[in-house]
């Protein structure tokens, strides 16, 4: 996707880029799919899937459908119910259409990863723990959230979508530190040490620190590891927090939602926290939807779909969602049904969308429309298992 920022170029989503790179269960009482048996990876059966009333949202991620009209179809034919796009891709004529077919529309919004701002502004690179800025992980480049420009740059940007397009809601990418994790083995720089964060975190605890970078990250990722992951994540959330404010005021009606790091608590030494700066409890106070993003083959689980569901379950876990018509947050996870990287089978594809909605998910999307387009035998299960969820009435 392409995305559009306020008095800039546009810049190409580096997801897009590095794809191009990269060569049933059983039902409950009351129609609910019982979690109290854990899942396993010998836990492999053919799904079984009968209407779903606790899935609302049956949707793609990645582009507008545009091949599904050129097939004479709509995707209603494939029980789609909502689309995301890039918020430098949306166009009204097509969000007119899909509203007119009854779809619900989103954005997907970049956070921490426009590059190209570091071109006029290379000051706001994330510096290492040696002092000099870190080099791209992968090639992934994030920025730091603690230069006053760039954020300005984002909030100007994100108000500018909401004002000017009629969408149902707006999701927050990469909002995450510098780091390459969408992969089975994930590259984690320790950052950001610029002068600005030092003195934010000395100013906010108390704790004075040298003012040798190296000597003072020594000092951060060892004696003070706690607070300073604590005062990182604290950051995050307070973009998380100003996001939440812009959207009250331009487009209330509009869903916040987020894609996240698919890590429990505990993996990777509890990196989600203290190398993402992610605290998902604490944005809850501010996000509506949670779209947890456990690619299974990307992530190393390409014969275990399972893992979808347990991942799912574990943020159930720690949100404390179940799925429940009343709850306040919700939980669409995206899952992979695009080869990127490892491949995903056809006859895959339904067991990935089966897990992918057990509760306490009640939404889902398929990632990425710009790849399965191209493997139409993929849409073609997505579209009879999308329509064997849909309520019967």
């Amino acid at each position: 996707m392409t995305r559009h920022d306020s008095g800039s170029a546009s810049f190409e989503c580096t997801r897009r880029t590095a794809l191009k790179q990269c060569a049933a269960g059983l039902v409950a009482a009351q129609g609910m799919i019982s979690m109290n048996a854990p899942l396993t990876a010998a836990e492999a059966p053919e799904p079984n899937i009968g209407p779903r009333p606790w899935v609302t949202i049956r949707g793609l991620y990645g582009g507008f459908p545009r091949a599904i009209y050129e097939r004479g179809k709509t995707p209603a034919d494939y029980g789609i119910n909502a689309i995301w796009n890039g918020s430098g891709g949306l166009k009204r004529e097509e969000i007119d259409r899909l509203h007119e077919q009854g779809l619900k529309v989103f954005a997907e919004f970049n956070s921490m990863h426009v590059a190209g701002f570091l071109k006029d502004h290379p000051d706001a690179a994330p510096i290492g723990s040696d002092g000099r800025p870190s080099p791209p992980p992968h090639g992934w480049q994030g920025v730091s959230p603690f230069h006053a420009g760039y954020r300005k740059n984002r909030m100007d940007e994100f108000r500018r979508v909401l004002e000017t397009f009629e969408i149902d809601g707006i999701w927050l990418d990469y909002h995450h530190s510098h780091a390459s994790w969408e992969r089975d083995e994930p590259a984690m720089p320790d950052t950001d040490f610029c002068p600005a964060a030092l003195a934010q975190f000395t100013k906010q605890t108390g704790i004075k620190l040298p003012a040798d970078v190296p000597a003072a990250a020594k000092l951060l990722l060892g004696q003070y590891r706690d607070e300073w992951t604590q005062f990182r994540c604290d950051v995050f959330t307070d973009w998380v927090r100003e996001y939440r404010e812009i959207r009250d005021a331009v487009r209330p009606q509009a869903l916040l939602g987020t894609f996240h790091c698919p890590w429990s608590p505990e993996d990777y030494d509890g990196a989600i926290r203290h190398k993402l700066a992610i605290d998902l409890p604490a944005q809850a106070k501010h996000i509506d939807i949670f779209s947890i993003m456990p690619y299974h083959a990307r992530f190393g689980h390409r014969d275990d779909p399972a893992w979808v569901a347990r991942q799912t379950q574990r943020l159930g876990q720690l949100l404390n969602l179940k799925g429940t018509p009343d709850e306040k947050q919700k939980i669409w996870p995206i899952v992979q049904l695009s080869d990127w990287g490892p491949t995903v089978e056809t006859d895959q594809v339904a067991q990935v969308l089966d897990y992918g909605t057990r509760p306490p998910a009640t939404g889902i999307m398929a990632f990425h429309w710009s790849g399965i387009s191209q493997q139409w035998d993929k849409v073609e299960v997505l579209g009879r298992t999308y329509r064997a969820m849909q309520p019967t009435s």
